[in-house]
């Protein structure tokens, strides 16, 4: 029997129609580093947006597939970009601005891109790179920045202002097969070359819905989110397309993501949730310790891309700020989990739940599997790694313009789950907690040592800003943590023997605790702010690292 429901395609187009009509009064806040950031109502986002489309296909014969890059920060251009060219039929596909020139290089060649919309500040990072670049044929400079590095390029350059301004304010949008590719965005290619992830309207439409879900984001028309976490970093955690669903006014900080100005913006525009890497509330949280603000309307924080030290969340609770922990990746769009305790609990009782990575939402299944192979039981004991599929979980990698799809064994089951690379355990109620990445769980005479307990207790410590721990060869134990510690602003001295003591005193088990020891002035991290622990395996492997072996 078949249903009689209508079949009407999920696709990022209707989520464009919805918001500025609907949500048309809602805002995009863009701070400017002016008295006034600029502000722009979703109605006139869509507009233009509208106007947008029509541009790429008069103006730069945009009719099909193709990809059209945005190497920009967040702001409201970036917006009107994520709604105007997937619901066209085009492919989004934004760039880290913050990779390696060599492999964004790559990256545009691989997705065969035809066009990129850029920021002015950041022609700088793309001009060198243009004649490396042969499929770009244009060029659209949008926002505050020099052209003069513009003269004599070979790719049509053109004003985004400019482009878009008399164009027609309706567009024909094309009935989409919501299977059909929206955006794309690439690994931060920490191993080997970035593997592309390309999102369907499908899959997109049905991740904003589940953003929007009490049991995860669960943002209202009476919010206003302060969008931090970069656009280029898997679609921003699904926020632009998912406020624009639900008329969640959005704060976009722009070029502008030091401590200071963040500060400042959660002070004037008094958003009531923010979204953004631990990096970014630890810097903050020292701005704030220095010259302190008032954070009190920023009542909720959605935290992921690393794990969240406990003692950060504690700090924060004081402020009236309460850090809520979520996993993704690129490849799972990227909400996996959410750590919302379970109902009738006391704060203490909520604690255990809060530092997990939290609980899967419908729509994600879940699994552990062993190092044999075996499927290990939810019992919050039973460590392996974690798989998963569902809606909007990716069953490949872009295999290039010409190629097939790419099913790499260690990143797909053959059942066509998604292994993860994280291991961890998951409780009777479904609870996630991440023990290491797979590549860094430290093994030390047959047993699993892990990274991630070990920098937590770490940086509980009053003289530590950061830590990272990784293994190290040893002859006898075959690995051995090596613990590298950031001293917070103003200590000098380091005594590793009372650290040591401390990881004891914290419940680390005695044949746990580091042997190898070394202050290093930061951690090194990758594009997206997490730890880059291979860096600090390379600097002790070539003897850069001054160790002290208790």
């Amino acid at each position: 029997m078949l249903s009689t429901m209508q079949d009407v395609p999920l696709t990022v187009t209707r989520i464009l129609h919805h918001g500025m009509t609907i949500h048309g009064k809602s805002q995009v806040t863009t701070w400017t580093g002016e008295p006034e950031p600029h502000r722009r109502t979703f109605a006139e986002i869509g507009t233009r947006a509208t106007q947008l489309a029509n541009a790429l296909r008069d103006e730069l014969g945009v009719d099909g597939d193709q990809r059209v890059a945005t190497l920009m920060w967040n702001n409201a251009e970036h917006v009107e970009a994520y709604l105007a060219i997937p619901s066209m039929g085009a492919v989004l596909h934004t760039l880290n601005l913050r990779l390696p020139p060599e492999q964004l290089a790559w990256i545009v060649n691989h997705a065969d891109d035809k066009a990129v919309i850029v920021n002015g500040s950041l022609l700088p990072l793309l001009v060198p790179l243009l004649p490396h670049l042969p499929s770009i044929e244009h060029v659209v400079v949008a926002g505050p920045g020099d052209r003069s590095a513009l003269a004599g390029i070979t790719p049509r350059v053109l004003e985004y202002e400019e482009l878009i301004a008399g164009r027609p304010t309706t567009f024909d949008w094309p009935e989409l097969d919501e299977r059909q590719a929206a955006a794309m965005c690439y690994t931060s290619g920490t191993t080997g070359d970035p593997k592309g992830v390309v999102y369907s309207h499908r899959s997109i439409y049905l991740h904003s819905m589940q953003v929007n879900m009490t049991e995860s984001m669960g943002l209202t028309d009476k919010d206003t989110t302060l969008v931090v976490v970069p656009q280029f970093h898997v679609n921003a955690w699904g926020l632009p397309h998912a406020t624009f669903m639900s008329g969640v006014n959005m704060l976009m900080p722009d070029r502008f993501l030091q401590p200071a100005p963040l500060a400042d913006m959660i002070e004037r525009e008094r958003p009531t949730h923010a979204a953004a890497v631990p990096t970014i509330w630890q810097g903050l949280l020292a701005e704030v310790t220095a010259n302190p603000r008032d954070l009190t309307s920023m009542a909720n924080v959605t935290i992921g891309g690393a794990a969240c030290p406990p003692s950060l969340m504690e700090a924060y609770d004081k402020l009236g700020v309460r850090l809520c922990h979520a996993w993704g990746m690129t490849e799972t769009s990227p909400l996996g989990t959410m750590a919302h305790p379970p109902a009738g609990l006391s704060d203490e009782e909520q604690w255990p739940y809060r530092v997990t990575q939290g609980r899967f939402p419908a729509g994600v299944e879940a699994r552990l599997v062993g190092p044999g192979g075996e499927h290990l039981p939810w019992d919050g004991e039973s460590a392996g790694e974690l798989e998963v599929r569902g809606p909007w979980i990716a069953a490949a990698y872009y295999g290039g313009s010409d190629g097939e799809h790419l099913r790499p064994e260690d990143k797909f089951s053959e059942d066509g789950w998604l292994k993860t690379g994280d291991v961890g355990v998951i409780s009777t109620d479904g609870f996630l907690t991440l023990t290491d990445r797979a590549k860094d769980v430290i093994k030390s005479g047959g047993e699993w040592i892990s990274s991630v307990e070990l920098e937590n207790a770490l940086m509980a410590h009053p003289d530590v800003a950061e830590a990272a721990v990784v293994a190290v060869p040893d002859e006898k134990w075959g690995e051995r943590p090596l613990a590298t510690v950031v001293l917070k602003e103003g200590v000098t001295g380091t005594d590793y023997e009372a650290l040591k003591a401390f990881l004891a005193e914290s419940g680390i088990a005695k044949w746990q605790l580091p042997e190898r020891w070394s202050v290093i002035p930061a951690v090194p991290k990758t594009s997206v702010g997490k730890f880059d622990k291979k860096v600090i395996r390379k600097q002790y492997a070539e003897g850069e690292l001054d160790v002290t072996q208790l």
